[in-house]
């Protein structure tokens, strides 16, 4: 009886699913966010928050410019259990930032300026690439 009933645990619990990735395992999550917005990545355990943009002087879409500009986009890494940190994230290179055993990319910041229209602080979408 003991041994049937734990083939049955046993069974029941290698068939279970919902891990994205063993700890210390590959990770690979993009993530668009709106200033102020806070994304959970489960399976490495951290937060990422979206503050904003601190200054953006790319080239506008319309314009002719000699220099293509920079975006620069803050992010706070919110580990749990451990200290967080904040890093910016430029469009003009595009460099990925280090926090531990996790790389945080930006890959994308819209909208994309026009000389004709102001962007509002809130209208900004940043997409992030979280690497393990």
């Amino acid at each position: 009886m003991r041994f049937a009933l734990l083939l049955i645990v046993f069974g029941l619990t290698s068939c279970t699913t919902g891990s994205t990735a063993a700890p210390g395992g590959p990770i690979d999550s993009r993530v668009v966010h709106a200033p102020g917005e806070t994304a959970t990545i489960v399976a490495a355990d951290v937060r990422v928050r979206f503050q904003g943009v601190l200054g953006d002087s790319r080239c506008p879409a319309d314009a002719f410019c000699i220099q293509g500009g920079d975006a620069i986009v803050r992010i706070d890494i919110l580990p749990s259990g451990g200290a967080p940190s904040t890093a910016d994230l430029h469009t003009g290179d595009m460099k990925p930032v280090r926090h531990r055993d996790l790389t945080f990319s930006l890959e994308n910041l819209s909208p994309y300026p026009f000389s004709s229209r102001t962007i509002a602080p809130e209208d900004y979408r940043a997409t992030l690439r979280i690497t393990r």
